[in-house]
C-alpha cells in the first residue's frame, strides 16, 4: 500500500490483483465553496452583538445572499448573510452609505442598523471562509406579486424621488458600463449555454447591444447611483400602500433609466394589454416628479435587453449557490425563448 499526504487528508492506494482502489482519509474539516449558516446560532450572535432580548431565527431566502428573519417579543428584523468573497466590506459599506444617504432624504428604505458597539458590518467565520452580515429593519407590510395599476404609479413616483436624491451621487462600487452589463455576463452564460437557435439568438442580441450602445447620446442621460433591482421582490407594501425599498446589493455607479427600464421586465410574462397599461402608469408616476429626457425613453427597451444579460450572467457566476437543479441548459434554453425573445418581439427590437 503506497500512501500520499496532504494538507486536507490522507490518500491511500491499495493494489488488488485486479484493479487498483483509491480513498481518501479526511484528516481535517474538507474544503466548503457555499454554506447555510445555522439559525438557532445565528440567533445566539445577533442576540448577543445586538443586546436582543430571546433572538429567535429562520431562514427565508437563500441565494446570492442568504436571508434570514430575526423575531423577538415585538421587534422583527432582517439579516442579510453575503455569499464568501461576492462583496468586500468596501463595497457593502458604500451600500449602507448610499441607504442612509435615501433614508436622510424621506425614501422609505429598509436600513442597517448597528450593533452594541456601533459596528454596522459583522464578520462571521464560515466554513469556506469570511462572510460579512448585516442587520436591516423590517421593510413594514409585505410582497405583492401582482399589484394594481395605481401601484405601479406609486412606484414610478417612489422611484422618481430616489432618482432625484441619487442624481450624481458616487459610490465606491462597481460602473455599470456595456463590459459589466452584458459583454463579461454573456461570457459566462457561454460556458452554460452551447450552440443552438436559443445562443445563436444571443450572439446577435451582443452585437445588436453594442451597436446602440455605441450611438447613445449619453449627455442626455442623467448619471448617479443606481439600485439595479427594484422589482416585486424587493418591495413590501402595507395595508395603506406605502412602499418600501430593500436589497441594495447591486447597487452601482449608472445611468438613472437603468432602474427604469428593469423595472418595466416584470410585466413582461404578462398579458400584452396588461404589460402596456401597467408599464405606462409606472412611467406616468415617474414623470409626476421628474422627466425621462427622450433619449432615456428611447433607450428602455435595448437597456432592459441588456439587463437580460446582465441577471442571467449572475446566476451563471454564483452556480454554487443554486446547483444544476435551478441553473441548467434546459432552464436558459426556456428562458430564452420565452422570456429574453419576447422581450425583444414585444417591443420591436430586431436582432
Amino acid at each position: 500500500m503506497e500512501s500520499n499526504t496532504g494538507g486536507l487528508g490522507l490518500l491511500e492506494t491499495k493494489t488488488y490483483p485486479d484493479f487498483i482502489y483509491l480513498y481518501f482519509h479526511p484528516m481535517a474539516q474538507f474544503p466548503v465553496s457555499n454554506s447555510t449558516l445555522s439559525a438557532p446560532h445565528l440567533a445566539q450572535f445577533v442576540g448577543q452583538q445586538y443586546l436582543l432580548d430571546k433572538a429567535a431565527c429562520r431562514i427565508i431566502k437563500a441565494g446570492v445572499n442568504d436571508t434570514y428573519k430575526i423575531t423577538t417579543a415585538s421587534e422583527q428584523f432582517v439579516l442579510r448573510v453575503y455569499s464568501c468573497n461576492w462583496r468586500s466590506k468596501t463595497g457593502i459599506s458604500e451600500e449602507l452609505r448610499l441607504i442612509k444617504h435615501l433614508a436622510d432624504s424621506g425614501i422609505s428604505v429598509s436600513q442597517p442598523l448597528p450593533d452594541k458597539d456601533g459596528k454596522l458590518v459583522q464578520e462571521l467565520d464560515a466554513p469556506e471562509g469570511l462572510r460579512y452580515a448585516v442587520l436591516f429593519s423590517y421593510a413594514k407590510g409585505e410582497k405583492r406579486h401582482n399589484y394594481s395599476a395605481e401601484l405601479h404609479h406609486e412606484a414610478g413616483v417612489l422611484m422618481a424621488q430616489m432618482h432625484n436624491a441619487t442624481e450624481n451621487y458616487g459610490l465606491d462600487r462597481v460602473h455599470y458600463t456595456a463590459s459589466s452589463l452584458f459583454t463579461d455576463p454573456f461570457e459566462l452564460i457561454k460556458t452554460f449555454l452551447p450552440g443552438g437557435e436559443e445562443m445563436d439568438f444571443m450572439k446577435k442580441a451582443e452585437q445588436y447591444l453594442l451597436h446602440e450602445f455605441s450611438k447613445f447620446k449619453t449627455a442626455e442621460l442623467r448619471y448617479g447611483a443606481v439600485h439595479m433591482d427594484i422589482w416585486f421582490d424587493n418591495m413590501n407594501i402595507d395595508s395603506h400602500d406605502k412602499i418600501t425599498l430593500f436589497d441594495f446589493d447591486f447597487c452601482g455607479n449608472g445611468w438613472l433609466c437603468l432602474d427604469v427600464a428593469y423595472y418595466t421586465l416584470q410585466f413582461v410574462e404578462r398579458d400584452e394589454n396588461e404589460c402596456k397599461q401597467k408599464t405606462e402608469s409606472f412611467l406616468q408616476g415617474y414623470g409626476s416628479v421628474t422627466s425621462l429626457s427622450a433619449e432615456e425613453r428611447r433607450l428602455l427597451p435595448t437597456l432592459g435587453l441588456a439587463m437580460y444579460f446582465f441577471y442571467l450572467g449572475v446566476q451563471c457566476s454564483r452556480f454554487d449557490n443554486w446547483s444544476n437543479v435551478f441553473l441548467n441548459e434546459t432552464y436558459l434554453k426556456r428562458y430564452v425563448t420565452a422570456v429574453v425573445k419576447r422581450f425583444a418581439d414585444i417591443n420591436g427590437i430586431k436582432v
